[in-house]
């Protein structure tokens, strides 16, 4: 149960409301779980507490009856923790976010669903090509842009899109719509691939991201072309380039890429 709730501030990327401690102080998390890039708890009054962690954010869990052994080591200087949740178990779940582009936000019971438009989860059974070559469909957007869409497939990031279209040979400047069949089915197959891999390196510690353990990913030592400009293509020689598409870095081969 949430036995207290604190908020060093009023806001995060959108601010708070008047409501949320009383909303959530009290109350029992019936279950968590996780939506492409959202986490949602599900609050015994019915309601929905859904939380994105941005680019900086991260859950530090300590205190006693934490459920697992967590290493979760805090900074000298708390400024960032921006909410705390005291729990009736003795533990407690600080929300720590030195860029604040994360948020919270609590959805009512009678409120729509928040994650309707999410398209299906990359790893999930629902995805393949047949259904990615569906959602890209007319679209005149860049393939890069159209993978990062989250109605298209869920969750995907920057560094994943970048890997996946340099293992199927597809350059990010392409048109999402005109993707012929076979490259689809593949790009849908390289998505999946690069995911697992990750997931299997522990993840891409590129600054500050670590495990639940305390340790760093190292999937990031494996990277075909994701921050490698100027460098050596691993399968031509050619030099990895770099453009910038809706603000975003693009990596890719402009020759296995062609």
């Amino acid at each position: 149960m949430f036995d207290r709730v604190t908020l060093n501030r009023p806001d995060l990327r959108f601010p708070f409301g008047d409501d949320f401690i009383s909303r959530i102080q009290g109350q029992r998390l019936v279950r968590l779980s996780r939506r492409a890039k959202f986490l949602q708890a599900e609050l015994s009054s019915g309601e929905r507490l859904f939380m994105h962690l941005g680019m900086s954010g991260r859950f530090i869990i300590d205190g006693d009856n934490r459920l697992a052994d967590f290493t979760h080591e805090h900074a000298a200087n708390t400024k960032h923790h921006h909410v705390v949740f005291k729990m009736d178990s003795g533990a407690t779940v600080t929300f720590n976010d030195p860029r604040r582009f994360g948020f919270m936000e609590l959805v009512g019971v009678d409120e729509p669903y928040r994650l309707d438009h999410i398209g299906p989860e990359p790893l999930g059974n629902s995805f393949s090509g047949p259904v990615l070559r569906e959602a890209l469909k007319g679209k005149k957007s860049k393939i890069k842009a159209a993978l990062l869409d989250q109605r298209v497939v869920a969750g995907l990031g920057n560094i994943y899109v970048c890997e996946a279209l340099y293992r199927t040979g597809i350059s990010p400047r392409r048109a999402a719509g005109r993707l012929k069949v076979a490259e689809t089915d593949a790009l849908a197959g390289h998505i999946k691939e690069v995911l697992r891999a990750a997931i299997e390196a522990g993840g891409s510690s590129l600054k500050d991201f670590s495990n639940t353990d305390g340790k760093l990913g190292y999937f990031q030592h494996s990277f075909d072309v994701y921050g490698r400009e100027g460098d050596p293509c691993k399968t031509c020689d050619a030099p990895i380039k770099r453009i910038v598409q809706s603000g975003r870095s693009s990596f890719f081969c402009g020759t296995c890429q062609g």
